[in-house]
């Protein structure tokens, strides 16, 4: 099959989840080519072009460091195509990870993922639901209460102070629109700067007020699923515990939590459970959730990650369980045409 990873650039793109998958699709014959969120081209008429990248077939890729290598090399091939040539577009560009400057790129990849998905392509995530979740964090509300922390989204700091007062005077205050741990603050009684706090983070937007889950000193988990599942390769779960760093709540890497093993508890299940007819019904193909004991607090549908860490605590290379499953896809869309929806290929087994 043809394949592109859309990335937010290929310049600064680090080792990780979509790098390996990179691999893995190149390293099993696929046809794989990378390109940035400002690679699109498009005249009103003609089928949209991609100036991708492409590392060449009989390129060393042993590793996904060598193939990102090789990606940023000369030895990379600079090739314009037509996108309706292509099997599959996976949009895995981070919309929060862009740089000032570059507010055009957030919404770049699935604005024309969307022409794309229009145009027969077979688009990952579907690019229509990926438009409706672009806000994650708002995509989350839409989830059963009963697994979800208590919460409040607003810009008004009344109501804020309202919520953290019948909150036993401690909850957690974040952007609407963000990633990475970035202007994330825990508010107790002992606060003194909770108006000035409101008023930083209210200058870029809503925010999320979210009741304090003292569970959260244990790290919390990030499950990966692939069409509603928890996947699963020789009885081990794409499940990985981030535990948070000395004298830090937040549980993210780039915040230097630490990676760790874990086992997929009934709670965490009845969360899966209860999460996965929306994430099919929506056209969600890879997801990952982020769990505190019985709590989802987080849902990542526009480039779920973490699979970089696996290795580090002896789980297993979940990559062709992803690249196996599109293929089929792929095989679906063919025997199938037009009578199925990309949105229904996207969540279907």
């Amino acid at each position: 099959m043809k394949i592109c990873f859309v990335l937010n650039d290929i310049e600064n793109e680090r080792f990780g989840t979509s790098i390996m998958l990179m691999t893995t699709a190149h390293n099993r014959g696929h046809e794989v080519y990378a390109m940035g969120v400002g690679d699109f081209n498009f005249q009103h008429g003609e089928p949209i072009t991609i100036n991708s990248t492409q590392v060449p077939k009989n390129t060393n890729t042993k590793s996904p460091q060598k193939f990102l290598e090789a990606l940023k090399s000369s030895k990379a091939r600079k090739k314009n195509i037509t996108a309706n040539t292509l099997d599959v577009l996976f949009i895995r560009n981070n919309p929060t990870e862009e740089e000032s400057g570059r507010g055009w790129a957030e919404h770049a990849g699935v604005a024309f993922g969307k022409m794309m998905q229009q145009q027969g392509v077979l688009v990952l995530n579907d690019a229509f639901a990926l438009s409706h979740a672009f806000i994650d964090k708002l995509y989350f509300e839409e989830l059963p209460k009963e697994i979800k922390p208590n919460s409040l989204i607003t810009r008004n700091k009344q109501d804020i102070l309202k919520f953290w007062k019948e909150n036993n005077k401690k909850i957690v205050l974040k952007p609407l629109e963000g990633s990475g741990g970035q202007n994330v603050f825990l508010i107790d009684e002992n606060e003194k700067n909770i108006n000035q706090i409101i008023e930083t983070i209210s200058q870029n937007g809503y925010i999320i007020a979210q009741e304090f889950l003292p569970e959260v000193k244990n790290g919390d988990v990030r499950i990966l699923l692939v069409n509603g599942r928890v996947m699963e390769k020789d009885g081990t779960q794409a499940i990985i515990r981030r535990v948070s760093g000395e004298g830090e709540f937040r549980s993210n890497f780039a915040l230097g939590a630490t990676a760790d093993s874990s086992d997929l508890t009934p709670e965490m299940q009845r969360i899966v459970d209860l999460t996965a007819p929306k994430l099919i019904s929506d056209g969600f193909f890879f997801v990952g959730l982020d769990v505190v004991k019985d709590k989802l607090i987080e849902i990542n549908v526009l480039s779920p990650g973490g699979m970089e860490h696996f290795d580090d605590i002896g789980l297993p290379d979940f990559t062709p369980f992803i690249i196996e499953a599109i293929e089929r896809k792929v095989e679906y869309k063919k025997l199938y045409g037009h009578q199925l929806s990309n949105k229904e290929i996207a969540g279907m087994h």
